[in-house]
């Protein structure tokens, strides 16, 4: 016996969120669309800034937001999440169900869909055989697990896949939203080989057009899309890595949308004309990272040293002076229903007198030398954290900033001393945990410090495989509550998601998880006014 769709989603659906993130926000900010029209454009090219450089665009190979926003318009998943994230709308797959062991969940497909023309097909139709293939791929060889408990796809019929998992899996559904997990078809992944992440095909509302490696991504609309056709003739998204290029560039109308707006550049869009600064709670966390395998980090005490003699507040205040951000307490965002309400009461106080004098019983008592790496927009923050580190313990941080690609290589090959990251997901705390703490994580982005506790990991696995929300947040809280423990990182801020965004721009909504969405079913199709 199968259970319905619609219980399916109240397992696993987070319908708490919806207070997170709807409505009012603090500042004041809308978080409505920034535009209404009355009468829809049509035409135009919308001209996106993106703070780092994509790496790459094969979904089983991206790490980063960056490359996240250009992927979803090209391709499309089987099932997308609502905008408040409170429940999961079909996509490609129109309808589903899950078997009573939860080891089994079944998919049928649209029979519309086709897949943009490349090198290597000619925009044949998609069928259950490319969803096999796609998902395998990313079960198999995703960079960061974004499908990770996944057994086998199996073709049922020519619309209808059944995914088999090696045990119940709570966060399958979600996992199935991610960008990572689009569908494309076998001949241009293997036709291109290493080069398909130049050459992405899906079945999206946009296709790709152009990459000009570190300048920008050219889309152009795909006339045969199966859902509504896009507004919009087609997307730029230009790499601008300073911030106040970003916002110059907003100013003067070379960009429409303008992402990760922080400090100053928020008043100054606030006080501007012809632009709107939209600020909501979002899923976004920084942190501090410290290797856990080797170098001075791997003593506990010395890490436990460096979190007391650290004063997060004074980072976070000084970073964002303008608004936008809050201390951060937990690896979870509050608006994730695993959230610990007294996730303060496991920080260590801000003491750098008894940071001293633990740093005495280690061998490192006179201090030492460390690298930090991070992306350019992170160096603010490392700025006041080296200042501290060397009046507090007379550490001296050495500041390495990188491009998105050799950072994220950096970290999740295990080179890195210290870090200053950031990770934005789904209100689901799989999405933070697994990625950042459980040991299967290890050599990925979100635990390239080599955090390893079998406890944890325990923890960890019930959860993922416990299907009543409750007994998920139980577990969850007591892994934090180990993991907060074991000092391997440094909880710095919850960033609010927030956009500069042009008065031309009609019907963007900006989503508490960072994500761009120009065209879904959900009702969204962005368009530009005055074409």
């Amino acid at each position: 016996m199968k259970k319905s769709t619609k219980m399916l989603l109240s397992l696993f659906a987070s319908v708490s969120l919806l207070a997170a993130c709807g409505g009012n926000n603090e500042t004041g900010e809308s978080s409505e669309p920034t535009n209404e029209s009355t009468v829809t454009q049509v035409g135009g090219t919308i001209k996106i800034g993106l703070a780092a450089n994509p790496n790459s665009l094969d979904p089983t190979a991206y790490t980063g937001q960056y490359e996240s926003n250009v992927i979803r318009q090209i391709g499309d998943t089987l099932v997308i999440y609502s905008d408040d994230f409170s429940e999961f709308k079909p996509s490609l797959a129109t309808e589903w169900s899950v078997s009573e062991d939860g080891l089994t969940y079944t998919f049928s497909l649209r029979d519309d869909v086709k897949f943009q023309a490349g090198e290597y097909q000619d925009g044949r139709s998609m069928t259950a055989e490319d969803v096999k293939y796609s998902l395998e791929r990313s079960a198999f060889d995703s960079a960061l697990n974004r499908l990770s408990g996944v057994e086998s796809v199996e073709v049922l019929g020519e619309y209808e896949v059944a995914i088999h998992l090696t045990s119940p899996s709570s966060a399958l559904m979600a996992m199935l939203t991610d960008s990572g997990n689009i569908i494309v078809p076998k001949e241009e992944v293997e036709g291109w080989g290493d080069q398909f992440g130049q050459h992405l095909v899906g079945t999206g509302p946009f296709s790709l057009d152009t990459i000009q490696s570190g300048q920008q991504i050219d889309l152009k609309r795909n006339e045969n899309y199966w859902g509504e056709a896009a507004n919009l003739d087609g997307v730029i998204f230009k790499v601008i890595t300073d911030a106040n290029m970003m916002i110059n560039s907003l100013l003067s109308g070379d960009i429409d949308l303008a992402t990760d707006i922080r400090g100053q550049n928020r008043e100054i869009i606030e006080n501007a004309n012809g632009v709107s600064l939209t600020s909501i709670p979002g899923f976004s966390t920084t942190y501090l990272d410290m290797n856990m395998m080797e170098g001075p980090t791997a003593n506990e005490k010395v890490r436990e040293a460096i979190y007391m003699a650290t004063n997060v507040e004074e980072i976070v205040n000084g970073v964002n002076q303008w608004g936008g951000a809050e201390v951060s307490y937990s690896p979870l965002p509050k608006a994730s229903w695993g959230y610990m309400e007294n996730a303060e009461e496991f920080v260590p106080d801000y003491d750098p007198e008894a940071a001293k004098a633990l740093l005495a019983e280690t061998e490192y008592a006179d201090g030492f030398s460390i690298d930090m790496y991070l992306s350019d927009a992170r160096v603010p923050y490392a700025t006041i954290f080296q200042d501290q580190m060397k009046t507090n313990l007379n550490i001296d941080v050495q500041i390495h900033p990188q491009e998105w690609g050799t950072y994220s290589e950096t970290v999740s090959t295990g080179q890195a001393s210290m870090n200053i990251g950031a990770w934005s997901w789904y209100p689901d705390p799989y999405f933070y945990l697994n990625q950042e703490f459980h040991s299967n994580s290890i050599g990925s982005l979100g635990n390239g410090r080599g955090y390893n506790n079998s406890e944890v990991d325990a923890l960890l696995d019930s959860a993922l495989s416990e299907t009543d929300q409750e007994a998920r947040t139980d577990l969850y809280q007591q892994a934090l509550e180990i993991i907060m423990a074991d000092y391997s990182r440094i909880e710095l801020e919850l960033s609010e998601t927030a956009n500069g965004i042009s008065d031309k721009v009609v019907g963007y909504n900006v989503l508490a998880n960072n994500s761009i969405t120009l065209v879904n079913n959900e009702g969204t199709n962005v368009s530009l006014q005055g074409n």
